[in-house]
């Protein structure tokens, strides 16, 4: 089940957010807050901020699931363009230059991934939730010779 969170009118300009919203696009949210955590740009604090309460919108409408056994990712994120403030810097020769300062909207939504039963992806989260016990009683893998080494051998019997 997905959630949504959003976060409008954000004082910078939607470009320099679109950066951040593409580099978290398609993680896991466990991913995507540490990169964010990270970030430099200024916009990873704020979108870091509307994950958590993306996550908390998640929970509330999932009580009775942990957010660690969801298998969470971001579905979808985009940026678009709020209102622009137009305001005049002064100029030479008594003239003004038009500044727009920009400001943007952040729409961010995530979901429980569930992968199809028969794909790899569901297989290796199968692996991983058995218990240790069919892994000790495992047979050991047996190892492959490389080409060369085998040359090398039959050689050495056929002129023994």
């Amino acid at each position: 089940m997905e959630a949504v969170a959003k976060l409008r009118n954000v004082p910078t300009s939607p470009r320099k957010m679109r950066l951040v919203a593409n580099l978290v696009r398609g993680q896991k949210v466990t991913r995507a807050l540490g990169l964010l955590k990270f970030e430099a740009n200024s916009g990873a604090a704020r979108v870091e901020k509307l994950l958590l309460s993306a996550l908390a919108n998640w929970q509330q409408k999932n009580e009775d699931e942990r957010i660690e056994d969801a298998n969470l990712y971001i579905k979808e994120i985009f940026v678009d363009e709020g209102r622009q403030l137009k305001r005049l810097r002064p100029a030479p020769q008594g003239r003004g230059h038009r500044i727009r300062k920009r400001s943007n909207h952040v729409t961010l939504v995530i979901d429980s991934k569930v992968e199809p039963l028969g794909s790899k992806a569901a297989a290796k989260q199968a692996a991983e939730t058995k218990s240790t016990d069919a892994n000790v009683e495992a047979k050991p893998k047996t190892t492959r010779r490389s080409s060369a080494k085998k040359s090398t051998e039959t050689t050495a019997q056929a002129t023994a």
